[in-house]
């Protein structure tokens, strides 16, 4: 994949973060480092190589390096806490882990050697930077791990999905080739590598021979300037940021260069996708529905949810999407069922955990394959478009009546005055609970609700706060939010 970008275009811009750019081939230079790096400090084939670091340009080396040395990459958040830093770790047994010198104090008791960024992307002395021909980017088994993703759910604990070269290599070229990045274009991402949705875009840059930009989603305003000083043409989103940025732009020089917003991770209200186009006129909004354990299920056309409120799109071409209902048969078009996947995108499970991977992979027994049951649940219309209805966690009984999250945070987006909203089911003594943002008295918004939902819907609590607690990931931590029931409840505050 790089080394297929470094033959056609050498010498064009590949990625840039706020202190240096660099070309094709200057990144593949450092890929090359970080391989001869690694296997000095003796990491071999079928090994496992942690990241820890913001985004930047030494992790685009990093993941090909790590690849051309055979091993695996194990992207993490750098804002693991030391106890799930410690819990990842123990669980991935990396043979080393790369990250940026300054952040070396805050790894004390690694249980592998720890490689500064700076040094790993050095060529040795004896090399000959940029006489080389392009490293290798992929052992010869394609079926040998690329990489390990750690998931980051709200309110679960992180599971480690294999994910092998091939399954990468379809999703990325399945994913460009409905997105159709071009060469021309200034990818922006602020999301971390350590969640897929960021690393991927690297993947889908280097594939059409686009620039990434690198950014970082918790500074807002540096992100608006290096949209306007790169003009960049793409920005992947997800709500948090898409809210922050279209207020942001609105200030100052119009920007009309950005030609294509794409979401996943959470979905975009109605008002977050106006706000987009209100504040960069021109674009398109492109909404997709993914899972880390196939990576993309389904992507839409551009600005589809102007003739299909709701849709995530359609499945990746070579792959199939079922609905099927609880007794396991697929389910007609419009009716709600369990989102099934089966394609070469399809992961080979989760490590360490034969039991939960045998639960969520099995046989496709319509047309046969590895297929994944996402837990999550949807609909299909009849010409293949996919509503996402929900997760597993998002489903919760209440007065008898079934229900989900995602249908009371809609309602909840509705009520004139409120900005962000997120919901959490009952559990133990909390009943279902609303938080939100804006400007309205928390009675007031849960009075309206009672005129937009069934009795049982509306919840009992509501919980006004200046902002949402957020991910890593850029999206809602209820995690937090629960943690912030447990010393009180039973009040509107």
């Amino acid at each position: 994949m790089l080394a297929d970008a470094v033959l056609r275009t050498p010498s064009a811009p590949a990625v840039r973060d706020a202190e240096r750019a660099w070309t094709y081939r200057e990144l593949d230079v450092a890929a090359n480092a970080v391989r001869d790096t690694l296997t000095r400090s003796g990491v071999r084939p079928g090994d496992r190589v942690a990241l820890r670091s913001r985004n930047r340009c030494e992790v685009a080396a990093a993941l090909f390096g790590t690849l051309r040395a055979g091993a695996a990459l194990v992207p993490l958040s750098p804002q693991l806490p030391p106890s799930g830093l410690a819990q990842v770790l123990a669980d991935a047994e990396p043979a080393a882990l790369l990250a940026p010198a300054k952040e070396l104090p805050e790894l004390p008791g690694v249980p592998c050697p720890v490689l500064t960024l700076e040094d790993a992307v050095v060529p040795e002395a004896s090399s000959t930077p940029g006489q080389d021909a392009p490293g290798q980017d992929a052992p010869a088994d394609p079926s040998a791990t690329a990489l390990l993703v750690y998931t980051s759910g709200s309110t679960s604990a992180p599971k480690g999905v294999i994910c092998p070269h091939s399954a990468v290599d379809f999703a990325a070229r399945a994913i460009n080739q409905r997105l159709r990045y071009r060469s021309s274009d200034v990818v922006l991402v602020g999301s971390p590598f350590s969640f897929d949705y960021g690393l991927y875009q690297l993947l889908l840059s280097v594939l059409a021979g686009a620039e990434l930009v690198l950014a970082d989603a918790e500074d807002p305003v540096g992100m608006v300037k290096l949209v306007r000083r790169t003009r960049a043409t793409v920005l992947p989103i997800v709500p948090s940021t898409a809210r922050m940025l279209s207020r942001l732009a609105r200030r100052g020089e119009r920007i009309d260069h950005v030609r294509m917003f794409t979401n996943t991770g959470a979905a975009l209200t109605a008002s977050d996708i106006q706000g987009l186009r209100d504040a960069f006129p021109g674009c398109s909004v492109v909404l997709m529905y993914g899972i880390t354990e196939c990576k993309r299920v389904t992507i839409a056309g551009p600005d589809v949810d102007l003739t299909r409120p709701g849709s995530s799109g359609t499945a990746l071409d070579g792959t199939v999407v079922r609905i099927i209902d609880e007794a396991g048969e697929e389910a007609a078009p419009g009716v709600i069922g369990e989102i099934t996947v089966t394609g070469p995108h399809v992961m080979a499970g989760y490590r360490g955990a034969p039991e939960l991977t045998a639960q969520r992979y099995d046989t496709d027994p319509f047309g046969g394959g590895r297929r994944l049951r996402t837990g999550d649940y949807g609909s299909l219309d009849a010409d293949g478009h996919l509503y996402f209805h929900g997760r597993r966690d998002d489903q919760f009984k209440r007065r008898g009546v079934r229900a989900s999250l995602i249908e009371v945070e809609a309602a909840a987006a509705r009520v004139p005055g409120v900005g962000t909203v997120a919901v959490l089911p009952p559990e133990g003594a909390s009943d279902l609970t609303l938080f939100v943002t804006g400007d309205r008295e928390p009675q007031e918004v849960l009075d309206e609700l009672a005129g937009l939902l069934e009795p049982a819907k509306v919840p009992a609590d509501c919980h006004r706060l200046p902002e949402l607690p957020l991910t890593g990931n850029g999206k809602t931590d209820k995690k937090r939010l629960r943690e912030m029931l447990r010393p009180t409840t039973g009040s509107t505050t």
